[in-house]
């Protein structure tokens, strides 16, 4: 089988398609043939040797596929069942072996493509919305990189459950997208001051909360668009890791809250995956939250999805193809 490897930390042009041995399935484990794979900026995360894994290693962390077969002990997949999976490293690879407790069945409406672009990105969202800071009606909310993968997702969920959406974007191409995905505003983050055109937009108020995947560049200008109390969510750093800060400023703008989730703890628990992905499939089902794949790249063709999603060219979801 073929499947894309890094062998030492570094660039884009590190990841090469090499054949390799998938092996039968042990105990606990399930053989998928893939038929998408999800593209996340974690994979870059893991290719440069921010999040370290051993070398070597296939990146990427979701996809969706067909059961090939399963080990001893799995009875809740069979052979010839459609599943997905989020936050299982080895996803760039044309078939693979994934913990069974991994996997979710998908709903017969939703395509391997679809499936492999809301996974990780899409269940980001769900933790993020309810259960990070539970979104309610009324509320106002600002969400960085609305035009990003998880940004198009959380942004026309939050506008379902009936929240005003304020979102900042890095161009005024991403801001018509970001405008036709939930959001009632939009800022233009590098050229404008964003936490005063927030404040603009709400009156003085500030937003109940700030979802910022940014990192480095929207911080700590991020806490200035909160209200009294608001909670700052800190869930990404593409645009670098965010400096050391005295928990102190906190509460010189308002007895703020700060969080640092990940994906990973909370679906830590099986049960939690499943209800997780039953929300996120439900909303998408039902049309609340539209998935366009933007962009579709052959699997050996990674180093070069990687160096678009790098520069920022890539806007809602991309997808590979063994």
């Amino acid at each position: 089988m073929k499947a894309i490897r890094v062998h030492a930390p570094g660039g884009p042009e590190t990841l090469r398609f090499e054949d390799v041995e998938v092996g039968q399935p042990g105990p606990g484990e399930v053989r998928i043939r893939q038929f998408a794979i999800g593209l996340n900026f974690i994979d870059v995360y893991h290719r440069t040797g921010l999040y370290p894994l051993p070398t070597p290693f296939i990146p990427g962390s979701e996809g969706a596929g067909e059961v090939v077969s399963v080990g001893e002990g799995v009875d809740d997949v069979l052979p010839g069942d459609r599943v997905a999976y989020a936050s299982a490293i080895g996803a760039y690879a044309e078939e693979r072996l994934v913990p069974a407790a991994h996997l979710v069945k998908l709903p017969g409406s939703i395509d391997f493509e679809t499936a492999a672009a809301i996974m990780l990105k899409g269940l980001t969202a769900q933790y993020l919305l309810r259960r990070t800071f539970r979104v309610e009606e009324g509320q106002t909310i600002l969400f960085h990189a609305a035009a990003g993968g998880v940004g198009l997702i959380a942004t026309q969920w939050a506008k379902h459950l009936g929240a005003t959406v304020i979102g900042t974007v890095g161009s005024p191409e991403k801001a018509e997208i970001a405008k036709a995905h939930g959001c009632d505003h939009v800022i233009l983050y590098r050229d404008e001051d964003f936490a005063k055109r927030v404040k603009e937009i709400t009156h003085g108020r500030g937003c109940a909360v700030v979802y910022d995947g940014v990192g480095k560049a929207t911080f700590p200008a991020s806490l200035d668009c909160l209200a009294p109390l608001g909670m700052f969510v800190s869930f990404g750093s593409s645009s670098g890791q965010i400096d050391a800060f005295n928990i102190n400023i906190l509460a010189q703008k308002g007895s703020l809250f700060a969080t640092r989730p990940t994906l990973n703890t909370y679906i830590a628990e099986r049960a939690d995956l499943v209800d997780m992905a039953a929300d996120l499939f439900h909303v998408v089902q039902s049309g609340a939250v539209k998935v366009k794949i933007e962009k579709r790249y052959a699997l050996a063709d990674a180093e070069a999805a990687h160096r678009a999603l790098e520069s920022r060219a890539t806007t809602g979801a991309t997808v590979l193809l063994p």
